[in-house]
C-alpha cells in the first residue's frame, strides 16, 4: 500500500509518504531563502508523495519564533512560490502548507521565552502561560480571535495563489488551537470556552473560513494532538469526536500527533508511538488519518498501513537524515517511484 496513490480532492499523491511539516528557524522577517529552496527541492527529489513546508505563521505574532516563517504578506508568499514551481517542474511530489500560530508558544528561542522587546506580547486564550515562569499572555478579546480568524483565511487565500495543493491547519503541540481546545488552558466564559462545542469554535470557524479559499484542487488537512497526556485535559475521546466534526466540515485527513500544551507532561516514546491514536480516529471517526511519531522503516510503514492504522505516514527526522527514504524504499519493496531521470545511472534495477 505504501507505493498505492491516494485522492483528496482532486489531489493525487503518486505514494503514501509525507514530509511532516518541520520548523527550520532560517527565515529572516518571515521570508524563505535560499536554504529552504534546497530543503524542499532535495526532498522532492527523493520521490516523496507530499512534502510539507513548515509551520507558517498568519501573523507575526503567530511565529514560535523571530526566525520562523510566515505567509501574512505578499513578499513571504512569493518566496515560497518559487519553491512550489520547482517542485511542480522537476518532480512528482505534491507540495503544501501548515499554516499555524503559536499563541502562548511564541517569542522564544531555544524554547525560551524572549523579552518583549526582543520579540513579542504572546496572546492566549486565557491567562494562563506554558510554563509558570513566562509571562502571562495576553488574553484575546472576541474580537481578536475573529480577526485571527480571517488572517488564516487570507494566509490560505495567498497559499492558493502560490500554488500550494494542500493547505493543514496546525491545531497541534499547544499551540494557539490547541489552546483554545484544551480545558486545561482555556478557561473562558463567552462562546470560544467552557463546553466542547464552544472550545472546538475557533478551529472549527477557522476550517470554514479557509475553506472559502479552496476548491477541489487544493485540499484541507487539520492536525490535532491526540491527546495532551494530561488528566483531565484534551484526549483521545475528544480527538475522536473532533475529528467527526471536522469530517462534516469538509476536512479531507486529520493528521494525528500527540502532546506539546501541558509542560512537563510524561510522554512514553518509542517507534511508532503515535499510532495508536491515529488508528483510533481513524476508525472510530470513520475519516482518513496521518500516523506520525518515529517511524523509521519502511516495513514499519507499510504495517501502520495493512493494518488499517492510517491512510499517509508522516515522517520527520528520518527524512532529515535520508531525503531519499521513499525512493530507496521502493527499491527495497520493488515499487515504482519517482526518480529523476538526471540520475537515471543510479537507479536500482528492479
Amino acid at each position: 500500500m505504501l507505493y498505492t496513490p491516494i485522492k483528496f480532492r482532486n489531489i493525487e499523491l503518486k505514494n503514501r509518504w509525507v514530509m511532516s511539516p518541520m520548523c527550520m528557524y532560517s527565515c529572516e522577517n518571515g521570508e524563505a531563502n535560499d536554504f529552504h529552496f534546497v530543503h524542499y527541492g532535495s526532498r522532492s527529489q527523493g520521490g516523496t508523495g507530499l512534502l510539507m513546508v513548515e509551520a507558517t505563521g498568519v501573523e507575526p505574532k503567530g511565529r514560535i519564533t523571530n526566525h520562523c516563517m510566515g505567509i501574512w504578506n505578499d513578499e513571504q508568499a512569493d518566496k515560497l512560490q518559487r519553491i512550489v514551481d520547482f517542485v511542480h517542474k522537476n518532480s512528482e511530489s505534491k507540495i503544501g502548507i501548515q499554516l499555524a500560530h503559536a499563541g502562548r508558544k511564541g517569542s522564544t528561542w531555544n524554547n525560551i521565552q524572549i523579552p518583549v522587546e526582543e520579540g513579542w506580547e504572546t496572546v492566549a486564550p486565557s491567562p494562563i502561560p506554558y510554563h509558570p515562569t513566562e509571562r502571562i499572555p495576553h488574553v484575546l478579546s472576541t474580537d481578536e480571535v475573529k480577526d485571527i480568524i480571517q488572517n488564516f483565511k487570507k494566509a490560505a487565500r495567498r497559499a492558493v495563489k502560490a500554488g500550494f495543493d494542500i493547505i493543514e491547519i496546525h491545531g497541534a503541540h499547544g499551540y494557539l488551537i490547541h489552546q483554545f481546545l484544551s480545558p486545561l488552558s482555556n478557561i473562558r466564559t463567552d462562546e470560544y470556552g467552557g463546553s466542547f462545542e464552544n472550545r472546538i469554535r475557533f478551529l472549527i470557524e477557522i476550517v470554514d473560513a479557509v475553506n472559502e479559499e479552496l476548491d477541489e484542487n487544493t485540499a484541507l488537512f487539520v492536525r490535532i494532538s491526540g491527546t495532551e497526556y494530561a488528566e483531565n485535559g484534551w484526549d483521545i475521546h475528544s480527538s475522536v469526536e473532533l475529528a467527526k466534526i471536522l469530517k462534516e466540515h469538509s476536512v479531507d485527513l486529520v493528521d494525528v500527533s500527540s502532546g506539546g500544551n501541558i509542560h512537563g507532561a510524561k510522554i512514553s516514546v518509542f517507534e511508532g508511538y503515535q499510532v495508536p491514536f491515529s488508528s483510533q480516529v481513524r476508525n472510530e471517526a470513520e475519516v482518513k488519518t496521518g500516523a506520525v511519531g518515529l517511524i523509521t522503516k519502511v516495513e514499519q510503514a507499510e504495517e501502520i498501513l495493512q493494518k488499517g492504522d492510517a491512510d499517509l505516514i508522516f515522517v520527520a527526522r528520518e527524512i532529515l537524515r535520508n531525503p531519499y527514504i521513499a525512493v530507496q524504499g521502493s527499491f527495497e519493496m520493488k515499487e515504482d517511484c519517482f526518480f529523476p531521470h538526471q540520475y537515471t545511472r543510479a537507479k536500482i534495477s528492479t
